[in-house]
């Protein structure tokens, strides 16, 4: 029989780090006891991003660079997990699908309504492939949480992504088995109208939730998979309770020291992209022969067990858990966390008064343009340019009807002249924008995102990354576009 398992992982961490310390004086007049909260940092989205985004950035971390239409022509399904998708109707899966340029013909789909999803996600994918009805298949997931200022939630949580490729092909870590319990446990619940969680007594959640409720699952997992609880040599649970994900793992059977770091004071956790997020970590750092288990809590449990082959070492995603740890710029401004969240209301002036809405006509016919970042190469004489037209820009060829679709967004490119503009209204000024261009040609005029004030001037290095472009807040639709961003 063919093995099943993970061919490819990433993930994506945003560039800022919320220090928690500035979060806990910012509130401590309210609530002197949350203080005690005011260790380490947790990831902070950019204003731009959004659960979409960073899967995208975490799918790209995990698929070939180069040319799309060649590097993930293999992949025939998509599964999106996240509780905070960007649209309730409208398929968010189909998004991150056009921005990574998969092909048309491909499964999509959106997994939500629990902090498991991901897994959930995942298993489904699994599952899917065995089963022959895919044969490579991506998962991806992400959360950008909204929680009341100066709650412990705030604290707790973080913004980020992952993106595993399950495949057939030069498996990295072998599908073994998995087990799914399905429980009306209710420990916390966002009601359709609402913005933020409604969180339930922490001693409940911990006794009667995760207590009996894991250990159930591990359990199963083992037995489907056929190894011993003694062998697994990486246990992954997101767990906000301090230690007790090692206590569970010890009344499973697991040894404790066995326990994967949940990245609690670096990161904070990130929903349902957690447990997927914590399993790439672990993939950077695994050797042959180990096993894994996953799991993951949320109105029951989803665990999955895999064993790391030779190939692990192949796989190796072009930054990983640890690449984006590394990119990482202090903020200790709380008060633009609270902008970037909605959290307060900012006078954004008269230069922002306009109405943004989209036609959406010419997003679907310009889809390939506006979510793939696709322009044309002239196939007569190679010039590529931005966006594709039927005459080619190259004045000493001029030929009609002879570019093919060619892809920008792995491209490397330079700033030729940009501007910072104090003037036009941005949710972080300034706002940067200028002309990039691009090694293999062509050029065009781009928002340029994460940047700090002076660390860009012509001749600095870009890469190009999928971001939120602006919101119709009349109508509650969001934008996407391509933005230039440094190098770090």
């Amino acid at each position: 029989m063919t093995d099943v398992g993970i061919t490819a992982f990433g993930a994506y961490l945003p560039r800022l780090r919320l220090q928690r310390k500035a979060m806990a004086q910012a509130n401590a007049w309210f609530n002197p006891a949350i203080m005690g909260q005011g260790k380490g940092e947790r990831t902070m989205a950019n204003w731009d991003e959004d659960a979409v985004t960073m899967s995208v950035e975490a799918a790209r971390d995990a698929l070939p660079g180069g040319d799309p239409f060649v590097g993930r022509s293999h992949v025939q399904a998509l599964y999106f997990a996240s509780t905070t998708m960007p649209f309730a109707d409208r398929q968010n899966a189909g998004i991150v699908a056009a921005a990574l340029s998969l092909p048309e013909d491909i499964h999509t789909a959106d997994v939500t309504g629990s902090q498991r999803a991901g897994v959930s996600a995942l298993i489904a994918a699994l599952e899917k492939v065995k089963a022959g009805g895919a044969k490579t298949a991506l998962v991806a997931s992400a959360d950008r949480r909204k929680t009341r200022a100066g709650s412990v939630q705030e604290f707790q949580f973080g913004d980020g992504a992952a993106a595993l490729v399950v495949g057939t092909d030069r498996v990295a870590a072998k599908y073994l088995g998995s087990h799914s319990l399905s429980l009306d446990f209710v420990d916390h619940f966002r009601g359709e109208s609402e913005e933020y969680d409604y969180n339930w007594e922490e001693r409940w959640i911990r006794d009667e939730g995760y207590t009996k409720i894991v250990p159930r699952a591990v359990k199963g997992a083992l037995e489907k998979a056929g190894v011993a609880a003694a062998s697994i040599d990486h246990f992954i649970l997101p767990c906000q309770f301090a230690k007790l994900d090692q206590q569970l793992a010890a009344k499973c059977g697991i040894d404790a020291a066995k326990v994967r770091d949940n990245l609690a004071a670096t990161v904070g956790e990130c929903g349902t992209a957690h447990a997927l997020l914590m399993f790439a970590h672990a993939l950077e750092e695994a050797k042959p022969g180990q096993k894994i288990l996953v799991a993951a809590f949320g109105q029951g449990c989803d665990a999955a067990v895999f064993e790391v082959t030779d190939v692990i070492d192949r796989a190796r995603p072009h930054k990983g858990v640890k690449g984006w740890l590394a990119r990482r710029k202090e903020e200790t401004n709380y008060v633009k966390w609270l902008a970037f969240n909605g959290l307060v209301e900012m006078e954004k002036g008269m230069r922002a008064e306009k109405d943004n809405k989209t036609a959406l006509t010419v997003t679907y016919r310009k889809r390939d343009m506006l979510f793939g970042l696709v322009g044309g190469k002239c196939e007569k004489c190679g010039t590529a340019q931005f966006p594709r037209t039927r005459i080619c820009v190259n004045p000493n060829c001029r030929a009609v009807d002879q570019q093919k679709p060619f892809s920008f967004a792995e491209l490397k490119g330079k700033i030729l002249s940009w501007s910072a503009d104090y003037l036009t209204y941005s949710q972080d000024p300034p706002a940067h924008y200028g002309m990039v261009t691009f090694e293999e040609g062509g050029r065009f005029l781009s928002d340029i995102t994460d940047v700090d004030i002076g660390t860009i001037d012509t001749g600095s290095a870009m890469r190009m990354v999928f971001r939120i472009k602006d919101f119709d807040e009349k109508r509650g639709f969001r934008r996407y576009f391509w933005k230039a961003a440094p190098v770090y």
